[in-house]
């Protein structure tokens, strides 16, 4: 049976959806065969074979190989198989093509009935494999659409459609169909409704991956990344280090005149982004993270993992930050509880240092937002 539409009909679906020849050839077989096999009779052996190259579709029945037959139209005797073709053996199967009267129109019905049940499954499949080598990559999208608060991207060309959730977004994002937008692929999980691809511009990561685009030494392991906290829209920390000597870690991820810096800063709309040296000295790591104020002194209790910071009066603001994301963040970033006091607050004696009750103290953190950095 010689086919060339239907071989160019399969040419065509691949080209428009993606679906390659070969994994809808694999189905149709195993559709046609099992159409065949009700055609011959559920008893007996049979098999499609589909030839793109020749464009052709063959049809064979099947018969096993014993030493006495029983059941003739589904056994050969070993001595009649031997007529065939020497090398057979008992156990194998001698098959046989035919030419089936009637089954054309059965065949084209079977084929169309595979394809409409298992194109959006190969489709799905297909675009899955090639999405999921994006997770956890910064990726350029497409608004596709909106709903309500959601976003829907394009991604990739594909059919598949990513989430961007009023979460997920920065204070001051606002996209119109037909934009392209830099997104973080966190996941992608299966529902009742398919696959959801979940992308973010609000999670550490995304300014985490923004960094190693816009700077070549972190890219390429000169610069680390040691910790990254971020509360989006109002300031991210990032705290990093290097082990080449002579090189500005600081530096090189601000760039010339801030041009590095300043690109992901414009993609943030704003958001102010510290960049400072990890250090293994606690006291100099939480004058670091508490930038840009000004610390005066840094009582730190590593056992405990607790430490009282003193600062200007005029700096005690700066230093807690607005609603207290500075200091949240700074906590979060070195992993200690602060307590944060002005210079007025405190009474040395013997240096014990002992405050009233005006004081910032930060341990309780939601770790829940910084769950996808990876290392």
């Amino acid at each position: 049976m010689v086919n060339k539409e239907f071989y160019e009909a399969l040419r065509l679906l691949e080209q428009e959806r993606g679906i390659p020849q070969d994994k809808m050839i694999s189905m149709l077989e195993a559709g046609l065969t099992a159409a065949y096999k009700k055609h011959l009779g559920e008893a007996k052996l049979s098999q499609v074979k589909l030839n793109p190259e020749k464009h052709t579709i063959k049809f064979y029945s099947g018969k096993m190989i014993v030493e006495t037959v029983e059941e003739p139209d589904k056994e050969i005797s070993l001595v009649d198989a031997k007529e065939i073709k020497k090398s057979y053996k008992v156990g194998e199967i001698v098959w046989k093509e035919e030419n089936p009267k009637n089954f054309n129109r059965i065949a084209v019905q079977t084929a169309k009935q595979v394809v409409v049940q298992n194109i959006k499954e190969i489709e799905k499949q297909t675009i899955s494999s090639d999405i999921a080598e994006k997770e956890g990559k910064l990726i350029v999208a497409n608004v596709r659409r909106t709903d309500g608060e959601n976003i829907y991207l394009e991604i990739g060309g594909t059919t598949l459609e990513g989430l961007l959730t009023k979460r997920d977004c920065l204070p001051d994002d606002s996209f119109r169909i037909g934009d392209k937008i830099k997104v973080f692929v966190r996941h992608i999980r299966d529902d009742y409704r398919g696959a959801v691809i979940q992308v973010t511009r609000a999670n550490p990561a995304f300014v985490k991956k923004l960094l190693e685009m816009e700077v070549p030494e972190i890219a390429n392991g000169d610069i680390e990344i040691v910790n990254i906290v971020r509360e989006a829209g109002l300031r991210t920390k990032v705290a990093v280090k290097t082990n080449i000597q002579g090189l500005d870690a600081v530096g090189a991820c601000i760039g010339n005149k801030g041009m590095r810096i300043n690109t992901i800063i414009n993609e943030l709309h704003g958001e102010k982004i510290d960049i400072i040296n990890y250090s293994d000295d606690a006291r100099e790591f939480i004058i670091a993270a508490l930038s840009p104020a000004t610390v005066n002194e840094v009582y730190a209790d590593t056992n405990a993992q607790t430490a009282q910071v003193l600062v200007p009066e005029n700096k005690l603001s700066l230093a807690i930050g607005k609603g207290g994301h500075n200091v949240r963040l700074a906590a979060k970033l070195t992993g200690y509880k602060l307590d944060v006091k002005g210079e007025k607050e405190y009474v040395h004696t013997n240096d014990v240092v002992v405050g009233n009750d005006v004081n910032i103290i930060v341990d309780d953190i939601d770790d829940d937002l910084f769950d996808d950095i990876d290392d």
